[in-house]
């Protein structure tokens, strides 16, 4: 179990870094997770795949189109995941900049999909355990693309919690707080009991006062709400080009009520 103050808290900047950066090994394993997401990047096949997977698993309704999930992930990540980890980070006070860039250097790909259609396995839990999340469900969720998705998850981050995960120093130059993967763990075991237990939500500021941001929230919640909103996006370059340009807070009118998307079973 984790007890003592973590790395992230105690070491300074140049020993966060070489952790951070790891050895060969965990650079080559890096530069290999980059080429492998490009490849995902460029295969249409396999993200059509992916939004079947999550309809035969009951887990959304319609599948939006490839441009739409990336518009829609832009969003998700202007309106709730960054300014959501500016303020807790200040809060924490760690400096936001540099917490980036030891994300980046731990896993350059789990910065650039923020909504996990285009990675892989190990990197979309790779990035649960190297963030304390806002709301972990939307990864456990997006998990089920992969047969033994939640399955390593709890393997995974249970190595974490041991002690014996391979990338142990890597992911403990980024974690702030040390009882998260223990919390992790729970929650994922209680989710595969039971997908409708109360997630563990992080704790923010003032900003969930913010109806805009509350509302943002609420969507992009679940991979059912992000779905959704996604789907309702339009459905062409141009026109999506135009309404991100001319959108800089989340519309209340586009919020998705997350009670009348089906979440379906894990």
């Amino acid at each position: 179990m984790e007890t003592d103050v973590p790395l992230r808290l105690r070491a300074g900047s140049f020993e966060l870094i070489r952790a951070a950066v790891g050895g060969p090994g965990q650079v080559k394993a890096k530069l290999g997770r980059i080429a492998r997401t490009a490849r995902i990047y460029a295969d249409s096949a396999e993200i059509e795949r992916r939004l079947s997977q999550l309809q035969a698993e009951g887990l959304i309704q319609d599948r939006p189109n490839r441009w739409q999930l990336f518009f829609g992930g832009l969003d998700m990540l202007r309106f709730v995941i960054e300014p959501a980890a500016r303020e807790y980070y200040a809060s924490k006070g760690i400096n936001f900049g540099f917490h980036q860039l030891l994300r980046v250097l731990d896993d350059p790909v789990s910065m650039i999909d923020p909504t996990g259609f285009y990675s892989e396995r190990d990197t979309i839990i790779g990035h649960v355990m190297q963030v304390v999340h806002l709301n972990p469900v939307y990864d456990l969720q997006i998990l089920q693309v992969f047969p033994d998705g939640l399955d390593e998850l709890e393997a995974q981050v249970l190595a974490m919690v041991e002690g014996r995960h391979p990338r142990q120093e890597t992911i403990g130059a980024i974690v702030e707080d040390a009882d998260y993967h223990r919390r992790l763990l729970e929650y994922v075991r209680a989710h595969r009991l039971d997908p409708n237990v109360a997630p563990p939500v992080r704790e923010q500021g003032g900003l969930r006062e913010e109806p805009s941001f509350a509302a943002a929230e609420r969507t992009f919640a679940t991979l059912p709400g992000f779905i959704a909103y996604a789907t309702q996006l339009p459905s062409d370059f141009p026109g999506l080009l135009r309404r991100f340009r001319s959108t800089s807070r989340f519309p209340l009118s586009e919020e998705i009520d997350a009670e009348s998307v089906a979440a379906g079973p894990s």
